[in-house]
């Protein structure tokens, strides 16, 4: 596909090749295609021709666009462009428009919505891309502008571009992160494989896991692993497999190679947060070795074929018999070492005193308690004598200190009839009735008289 420019005046022009996957042309004449653009423009119709003296038809600027728009959407119905974004505008309406440049000229590009809404990636200033449109002139400005209906990355396919996007995206929500990365049962004895029912590979898959593990129960969810609906199928049929009862103990979902086209659908954000929000560990297993999606990056486990998803997914028999055969062996061993050495604490525990002559035992604890039983009496008796001393100094002290002990050396009490000591003579009165306790008996008096001291 070429893209010219108009050639004024009769002149030769110089035309650029876009197309993606031709060289550039040389300079070449104008064609007859063209002549009737260059006609209306100059009033002539031939470019080597000098001008006619008569007069030529004069255009009114509408006519001039109007005829530059029917000439440039039939001469450039669909054109490659490439070039770096600048100017980069999105209005409310949903439209893009912005400028494609190159290090010499710049055009106005505009991409109408609807075409924007099925954009495989965002665009930014400064990138650089390959347009895929026509030519369209706005008569009111006279100035034109290239209409895109298909973008793709120049150095990077639209694909890969949209890969990376969404793989960043999803990375800074953390969907990749190895924390929520599930680890893949050993033995598992159902699994649910989400894939077409008749593709490749299943049939490796199956392949694999008759030959490494025959008893394993494999459920086949089948789903479109290519296609505009393939993606959808493949979430909901990992969702479906995430709700099985009995639940599976491994989920694998993937296909066999192909172009980057083919897997597609393994990279959509529909599939990959169906695989992330699965209760249940994933296999992916898509593609071959250098094929890489997005779903194998989000799976707790990534395969590199169905194949060996097959390997990973369930252990080898004769591995596993191996094994078992080595543990056998060990715990024979074990075993028979723990054997010997019970053996040998019980012929050990057998030598001792206690249980070669148990009553020689006997004997000496029995020595042991009449010791213990002397020893006993004895300090009972000394603590009793101890005591008894302690209590005869006591009542000796307490002896001299009785008020009766003052009594027998001749000194008496006297109390008044309320049992009050009485101290003074300012105590009583006259014919007040008193009672004296003396060291053998008491008396009861009258008093007559009273003779205080004169101190």
């Amino acid at each position: 596909m070429f893209i010219t420019a108009l050639a004024l005046a009769g002149t030769e022009y110089k035309g650029r090749l876009l197309s993606r996957d031709t060289a550039p042309v040389k300079n070449r004449a104008m064609d007859e295609e063209e002549l009737p653009l260059f006609a209306a423009l100059t009033g002539s119709s031939n470019p080597a021709s000098e001008p006619a003296a008569e007069q030529p038809d004069v255009l009114s600027v509408s006519e001039l666009n109007s005829l530059a728009k029917d000439v440039l959407g039939e001469r450039f119905a669909q054109v490659w462009v490439a070039g770096e974004v600048s100017d980069l505008s999105r209005p409310a309406s949903g439209h893009i428009y912005f400028s494609l440049k190159d290090d010499q000229a710049t055009i106005r590009t505009v991409i109408w919505r609807n075409t924007a809404q099925r954009l495989p990636f965002d665009l930014e200033d400064g990138q650089q891309i390959l347009c895929c449109g026509k030519i369209d002139l706005y008569v009111v400005r006279g100035s034109y502008q290239l209409v895109v209906n298909r973008v793709e990355s120049q150095g990077q396919g639209a694909l890969q571009q949209a890969f990376e996007q969404l793989r960043r995206n999803l990375e800074t929500e953390g969907l990749f992160a190895a924390e929520h990365k599930k680890p893949i049962p050993w033995m598992p004895k159902r699994i649910a494989f989400v894939t077409s029912p008749t593709g490749a590979a299943i049939r490796d898959f199956l392949e694999v896991v008759r030959r490494r593990w025959s008893s394993v129960n494999v459920v086949v969810v089948p789903v479109r692993v290519q296609g505009t609906a393939a993606a959808n199928e493949i979430a909901n049929g990992i969702n479906l497999a995430n709700q099985m009862q009995p639940p599976p103990d491994l989920i694998v979902t993937g296909r066999g190679g192909g172009s980057m086209e083919d897997l597609w659908c393994f990279n959509d954000e529909e599939v990959v947060r169906a695989i992330f929000n699965c209760s249940i560990p994933v296999i992916s297993a898509v593609g071959h070795e250098i094929d890489v999606t997005l779903a194998d990056l989000v799976a707790d486990r990534r395969a590199l074929t169905p194949s060996e998803a097959g390997e990973i997914a369930v252990p080898q028999e004769s591995e596993v018999r191996s094994n078992l055969l080595v543990l056998r062996q060990r715990l024979v061993t074990l075993l028979q070492a723990r054997l010997d050495s019970a053996r040998q604490r019980l012929k050990l525990l057998c030598s001792r005193p206690v249980l070669t002559n148990p009553h020689e035992g006997l004997h000496l604890r029995a020595r042991a308690v009449d010791d213990l039983e002397k020893e006993l009496a004895r300090g009972i008796e000394l603590a009793l004598q101890q005591g008894h001393d302690q209590v005869s100094v006591m009542a000796a002290r307490l002896s001299a200190l009785s008020p009766l002990e003052v009594l027998q050396r001749g000194y008496s009490v006297t109390q008044s009839s309320e049992a009050i000591v009485v101290r003074s003579v300012a105590d009583i009165q006259i014919g007040q009735e008193l009672h004296t306790q003396l060291a053998n008996g008491k008396f009861t008096s009258i008093v007559e008289s009273l003779e205080p001291d004169s101190n």
